[in-house]
């Protein structure tokens, strides 16, 4: 007796075909993919919970190539998720199972550093580390510096509105963009932003920075480029209690000053990088702060003399100040190691991002160690403390099914929780697939509508990176529902749903 036709796996074929007959008309064969081995690598972001192996993936090379693509899926209404590095942490990159992964790697040349304007053109491919390299001849460089900064691509940070350590003092991608070029999913050449101070028209380069793919296809960007500072230097301080830590980080604001960087890191997270990078860290303090300041010799030294008061009247137990470029670099060492530190001592971690107002520091961490009992994970922290954005790394083993579970609802709780605290779901890792029931708790339905109607003006077959994001009103119902049954709403007080 023959086996039932699985009409699911059927269909599926028969699209792949389909797709793969158009794109071959527009690609040569080396730039197309479609076989489960070849697309496999494929099937995630950097969160690694969730994957999905696509239907084909495609490799332009040049820009033609990328509007030929857009025009064949879209006269085929096929889905597209634009991917860069797959450096993304929130599943904004994982591929639809229906639909076509454009991979922009091969994007990766810096047209042009422009020392006299201070900007560089570079394509979307390029690694945002090599900006600052390409620009380091003319004692220049690209201020925002995620800590995947020698992998991630500065598309990808467009897409995500990435920070990094430094941004509280030089900003977002979005402060230091200032012209985005590509492609509509229609296939059609569109231009963000210019190169003078303004530009005609509304802001829509604020629209397209942070939009996570949904509304155009970058290929392009032109970013601004800061003088070296002649000097920085880096102040390390450790504190017998997170609420003293988070105290001092808002006086250090509130005194007036503006840090290149101020980072915190709790007890479990500094054991784990110090154990990595041997950084000097002090393993006996509940909670660690990097304050750096740069500029003129004359400005840091009156700086770093001010934070040095400003972190003792906060009791501080210990303070170190980097003697040297060696030093400052090995101070920042852990901190731009945290997340490899984490994977050395779990199977998987889940890094959350949300935002918090600054004086709330010590209460988020404090509400977290009671989720840690809650859920049965441990939670290693470690904050970009200056703008209060966080990134609790949640400790799993993903090969049990209910350990991941756990660190969903973990996870969840972290974002609701920072939301009734005045904060919001997100600060630089985006939305994406792993966020997206809880834009049902910080949105009502009528603002996701919103969102919405700015996807359809770009986008109205709703193609580009489908299902991310905006929650529709019925998964928000769904959502609901489910944690009323699972009784886990922590946050009755907030509106939802």
């Amino acid at each position: 007796m023959n086996a039932p036709i699985d009409t699911a796996v059927l269909n599926r074929a028969e699209r792949q075909a389909q797709v793969v007959r158009a794109l071959q008309a527009v690609l040569p064969a080396h730039a197309l993919l479609w076989n489960a081995e070849d697309t496999t690598p494929y099937e995630c972001d950097g969160l690694t919970a969730y994957r999905q192996r696509p239907l084909v993936v495609a490799l332009p090379e040049t820009h033609d190539q990328v509007q030929a693509v857009l025009k064949a899926c879209h006269a085929l209404e096929v889905p597209v998720v634009a991917r860069g590095a797959g450096t993304g942490l929130s599943g904004g990159a994982m591929p639809h199972a229906l639909g076509v992964t454009l991979s922009l790697a091969k994007f990766n040349r810096i047209v042009k550093v422009d020392p006299f304007s201070r900007t560089a053109l570079v394509q979307c491919g390029v690694r945002n580390l090599a900006i600052s390299e390409a620009a380091a001849p003319h004692a220049l460089y690209y201020a925002p510096d995620p800590s995947s900064q020698i992998a991630c691509t500065i598309g990808g940070n467009v897409a995500e509105n990435s920070g990094g350590v430094h941004c509280l003092k030089y900003g977002l991608t979005l402060h230091n963009v200032i012209k985005v070029k590509g492609f509509t999913v229609e296939g059609e050449p569109v231009e963000f932003g210019g190169d003078a101070l303004d530009c005609a028209g509304l802001d829509l380069l604020s629209v397209i920075v942070g939009s996570e793919g949904m509304l155009a296809v970058t290929t392009e960007v032109t970013v601004k480029l800061v003088p070296k500072p002649l000097l920085a230097r880096c102040i390390m301080a450790s504190f017998d209690d997170v609420r003293k830590a988070g105290d001092a980080v808002a006086a250090v604001i509130a005194a007036g000053i503006i840090p290149a960087g101020l980072e915190m890191m709790d007890k479990p997270m500094t054991a784990a990088v110090e154990d990595f990078v041997h950084a000097g860290y002090d393993l006996t303090a509940e909670a660690i702060l990097l304050c750096e300041s740069d500029g003129t010799p004359e400005e840091v030294e009156e700086e770093i003399g001010r934070m040095s008061d400003v972190l003792r009247s906060c009791g501080c137990t210990a303070l170190a100040v980097s003697r040297d470029e060696a030093e400052r670099l090995r101070f920042w060492s852990g901190r731009k190691n945290a997340f490899p530190a984490s994977g050395r001592i779990s199977p998987d971690y889940m890094c959350m991002d949300s935002t918090i107002p600054r004086k709330r520091l010590a209460d988020i961490l404090l509400a977290i160690q009671q989720m840690e009992i809650r859920y049965g994970l441990r939670c290693a922290n470690v904050f970009h403390a200056g703008d209060g954005n966080l990134h609790p790394l949640i400790l799993f083993d993903a090969n049990d099914a209910d350990q991941l579970h756990r660190a969903e609802l973990f996870g969840a709780d972290i974002l609701e929780t920072s939301v009734a605290m005045g904060g919001t779901i997100t600060g630089e890792h985006g939305v994406g697939y792993e966020k997206l029931n809880s834009m049902c708790v910080q949105f009502s339905a009528a603002e996701n509508e919103q969102m919405f109607g700015v996807k359809r003006a770009f986008d109205p077959r709703q193609l580009l990176n489908p299902g991310k994001v905006i929650p529709t009103l019925n998964r928000c119902a769904e959502y609901g529902k489910m944690l009323v049954r699972g009784g886990q709403l922590a946050h009755p007080e907030l509106p939802r749903f």
